[in-house]
């Protein structure tokens, strides 16, 4: 049996517009954005027609270690001789084994995982334990940042994906990314916990000072509230380090992870929590299940993922890469500064900020019309997402450098198109 190919793009979105979201397949077909994923290799992804892109968006991280990595392949083919997902309702030799890996790989008492199959779901976990073991009401969180769809983790979120689907949970409280004055104003005795990205991706990979987390945590401690740090982007080694907490010398009390947890084979997230925590969950500990959470089949691949992303090799081919790729990322600024205002992030989670929000967007399409694939963060549409592949050689940088540049002089030479693209989105 052949699996791609069997529709042609037009039909593909034909059919995606009659059975599916009709309002995202107008949009795409709107501005130009015409992609059917086909065959995906590594680094790269096929259209159905035929056309190929480096893939710098990663789906956010998921395919850190490229699309149908060979090593996980054979892994999960071979669990699969042996395996299903399992029985959440009873004891796994194999949550227990990559949950003891995974707690060997963070700091302090972190050695506690309740796994669930997505991002919102795991964040929701993480919130209902916060509120459980403290029996403290408030979450805190911040503006821009995004947690998810779920039914409290979307609430963690900014009005554009909440407002619509009002009255929501109570006891959350908004306040600016990166203002420690605003935290200390709303923080007090009746905080479950503060709830934050630890560089937020969809505001663009708006770097927190050094000491923030630090300013955080003291906070945190004076009012006996918990740290909770999504690393659902961040996490396994896409910043250069491990853990991306671990660039500002803190330790949360929570830690979520997932994306690149699936190694794209097999869908898997983790709530990573402290020791007596557990506390609660011993007195309560059939009231969070989760049917597909933690799968055999899935933690067989996480664990091969994690074996890969945290060994000293990975982490210094990271950290040699994302040297060369900020070195051609900021020659290229230098050049287009007319167009973009700084590059930031770490390591390999990159925000190429421009000079205005319309321009992101004319980027964005400007780079998949010359081969790259890398989207605008929508809570700052000025940014455009740059996540390449953890495993990106030095032999790709040659195509990166050109087709970037080609990418910039198209924004130049079509600028005035930048208001009318910012109008068309949704």
């Amino acid at each position: 049996m052949v699996y791609i190919g069997r529709l042609s793009i037009r039909e593909s979105f034909n059919l995606y517009k009659k059975h599916l979201q009709r309002g995202k397949a107008s949009f795409y077909e709107a501005i130009g954005f015409d992609i059917v994923m086909g065959k995906r290799e590594g680094v790269w992804i096929w259209s159905l027609d035929g056309r190929r892109f480096f893939d710098a968006h990663c789906n956010g991280g998921v395919y850190n270690l490229g699309h149908r990595n060979p090593l996980l392949i054979k892994t999960l083919i071979a669990a699969l001789e042996e395996l299903d997902i399992g029985n959440h309702h009873l004891i796994s030799e194999h949550r227990a084994i990559l949950a003891e890996k995974l707690a060997r790989l963070f700091p302090g008492e972190l050695n506690r995982v309740m796994y669930s199959v997505g991002g919102g779901e795991a964040v929701d976990f993480a919130i209902k334990l916060a509120r459980g073991y403290t029996r403290k009401k408030k979450i805190i969180y911040a503006r821009g940042g995004y947690h998810g769809t779920t039914g409290l983790a979307i609430v963690a979120g900014d009005d554009y994906y909440k407002k619509p689907f009002e009255p929501l949970a109570p006891g959350f409280i908004q306040v600016e990314h990166g203002v420690i004055d605003d935290f200390r104003k709303v923080v007090d005795e009746d905080t479950a916990a503060v709830l934050l990205e630890t560089i937020p991706a969809t505001l663009g990979m708006k770097t927190p000072p050094m000491e923030y987390y630090k300013e955080i945590r003291e906070i945190c401690d004076k009012y006996g509230c918990l740290l909770i740090l999504d690393e659902i982007q961040t996490g396994l080694a896409r910043t250069g380090k491990l853990w991306g907490f671990q660039h500002y010398d803190v330790v949360p009390d929570i830690v979520v992870i997932g994306k690149g947890l699936s190694g794209g084979l097999y869908p898997i997230t983790a709530t990573i929590y402290r020791d007596d925590l557990e506390e609660f969950i011993e007195k309560h500990p059939f009231t969070h299940i989760s049917t597909f959470g933690g799968s055999e089949l899935g933690t067989v691949v996480a664990e091969r993922v994690v074996d890969i992303v945290s060994s000293k090799s990975f982490l210094e081919h990271v950290n040699i890469i994302s040297g060369k790729i900020w070195s051609l990322l900021e020659n290229l600024a230098s050049d287009y500064d007319d167009i973009i205002e700084e590059t930031r992030g770490k390591g390999l989670f990159i925000g190429i900020k421009t000079k205005s929000k319309g321009l992101g967007p004319l980027l964005s399409l400007s780079l998949i019309h010359n081969g790259i694939l890398a989207v605008f963060a929508n809570n700052d549409k000025s940014v455009v997402q740059f996540l390449p592949p953890l495993i990106t050689r030095e032999e790709h940088l040659e195509y990166l450098e050109d087709r970037i540049n080609s990418a910039l002089s198209m924004v130049r030479e079509n600028r005035s198109m930048e208001k009318i693209i910012l109008e068309m989105i949704p």
